[in-house]
């Protein structure tokens, strides 16, 4: 199933966030989703601006059957537990940094705490109420981690999807170890430094922010 094919069925995951800048992030849960083919909904759901929105959107998914909730937030962030109060579907939350928008010459700053501030908020939720986490901005892992939770369900046709992106991702290190034995290391580690236009940064860590870096060469 295609981007557009995906986005017209009916979802199954629902993408919610804080505010309209999380979407920087949260699009890397989106992209997971569409890439495997499974339905989702996006929406903006602010815990303290919007609470009777929040509680809205938790009785919603429920009616409207979806599978699993991925909820991103920074700071406080408590949109992710607080969505988990309301409903007993699976809430896996995104923990966002926050920047800081007067950073020298217009850039943006880093966040006070470096996003451990939001990680703390959705991991140390009280028992009876839980929320899996993912790692600061890794959106992407959050739509894996929801599509492994649909894929539970006996003859889902995720299961092989999933199984595909894993040999993709294998074949991709083992084509960087052959052309890394190839040319030799120091070639290697050039090309990735004239792609980038700068010093070469370690390899899979690359890509749009929130992507939880590119499929080639992953961490790990």
């Amino acid at each position: 199933m295609g981007v557009a094919g995906a986005r017209a069925a009916r979802p199954l995951v629902g993408i919610v966030m804080g505010s309209a800048s999380d979407a920087r992030i949260m699009r890397g849960a989106g992209a997971v989703l569409d890439e495997l083919g499974v339905p989702h909904e996006d929406r903006i759901v602010s815990a303290h601006r919007t609470p009777g929105r929040l509680a809205e959107y938790a009785a919603h998914a429920e009616r409207a059957g979806l599978g699993a909730i991925i909820a991103g937030a920074g700071g406080a962030a408590h949109l992710p537990g607080m969505i988990a109060s309301f409903t007993i579907l699976p809430v896996v939350g995104v923990p966002v940094m926050v920047y800081n928008d007067r950073g020298p010459g217009g850039a943006p700053g880093a966040s006070s705490f470096g996003g451990l501030d939001a990680l703390l908020s959705v991991t140390e939720m009280p028992t009876g109420t839980p929320v899996a986490s993912v790692g600061v901005n890794k959106a992407a892992n959050a739509g894996l981690l929801a599509a492994r939770i649909l894929a539970a369900a006996p003859g889902s046709p995720l299961r092989a999807r999933l199984r595909a992106r894993k040999r993709r991702l294998y074949d991709a290190v083992v084509a960087d170890s052959d052309e890394m034995c190839r040319v030799g290391i120091a070639e290697f580690a050039g090309k990735g430094a004239a792609a980038e236009g700068g010093a070469a940064p370690a390899r899979g860590q690359g890509g749009a922010p929130g992507s939880g870096g590119t499929e080639r060469g992953p961490a790990g």
